[in-house]
């Protein structure tokens, strides 16, 4: 017993260790090219560790492009999309999970059947609507459009939390004077918390890494994101392979972020709505 005890953690772990390398070595690399010089980066084998550090490629991303820009349009648009489909998504799906009325099943049901629909087939729909209402390359239009993609995730999501809340707590709280929406926002709220939070993370990375919409729905330098940007640096002739690591390393960084400073709540928020109290 003791021996396949050891058997099975030692292939977990061996699982395991396969799964950190996949993942960390190309992150490795990414960062370590991005302190390479030009030609270092370009040699012939190529090399894993920097022979001469620099940080030559960040200065000039920062000083020649319009990066810091980019970085700034990524989190307007994503921090609104992430916020908006949240606080929307809690709404509907405490609506959802405590009231009663005509139709909420089939609209449940259309809710759902809306992520089958590939972004890509909405994206033409979407531009046409953003010019002809004047939100056409603004960040409203974006955040919109993307609130509209994270949308049914954040309802369903949240309303499975909201069913973890047992209704007592509600009547309680109605006995005690509170409305509905009292009730919602003194109790249920602070219970969901970890899922709303785990639910920000998913909204926020989908608009961070988004690149189609992006160019469909935005025209000039001024609105372009970090996805934007970082195709700007692969060109016909040349691709500039430290200041596009560079790019890369500097993108990667809020969602790097996020997961170090709310990663608890993360793993709350994807187990406990699994579970029905």
């Amino acid at each position: 017993m003791k021996r396949r005890r050891y058997a099975s953690s030692a292939t977990a772990y061996g699982l395991l260790l396969i799964v950190v390398v996949y993942n960390v070595v190309p992150f490795l690399w990414m960062v370590f090219t991005a302190m390479k010089t030009e030609k270092e980066a370009y040699a012939i084998p190529p090399t894993f560790f920097p022979e001469d550090l620099t940080f030559e490629a960040f200065e000039q991303l920062l000083r020649w492009t319009n990066f810091p820009r980019y970085f700034l349009n990524s989190t307007i648009i994503s921090l609104g999309t992430a916020l908006l489909s949240t606080l929307i998504g809690a709404l509907a799906g405490y609506g959802f999970s405590r009231f009663t009325f005509r139709g909420r099943v089939t609209l449940i049901g259309l809710i759902l059947a809306s992520q089958m629909l590939p972004g890509v087939l909405l994206v033409g729909p979407y531009f046409k609507l953003l010019v002809q209402i004047g939100l056409y390359n603004t960040y409203i239009g974006l955040i919109l459009a993307f609130t509209s993609i994270t949308l049914p995730f954040s309802v369903w999501m949240l309303k499975g939390f909201v069913d973890t809340v047992p209704e007592e707590l509600d009547d309680q709280a109605m006995v005690d004077g509170c409305t509905p929406f009292g009730a919602y926002w003194r109790v249920v709220l602070p219970v969901i918390m970890p899922g709303m939070v785990a639910t920000i993370i998913f909204a926020f990375l989908l608009a961070w890494g988004d690149l189609l919409w992006v160019l469909v729905l935005t025209s000039g330098d001024d609105m372009a994101t970090v996805t934007v940007g970082l195709t700007r640096l692969v060109t016909q002739f040349r691709t500039i392979w430290p200041q596009l690591m560079a790019g890369s390393t500097i993108g990667a960084l809020p969602s790097i972020i996020l997961y170090l400073f709310l990663q608890n709540y993360l793993v709350r928020g994807l187990t406990a709505g699994a579970v029905k109290q």
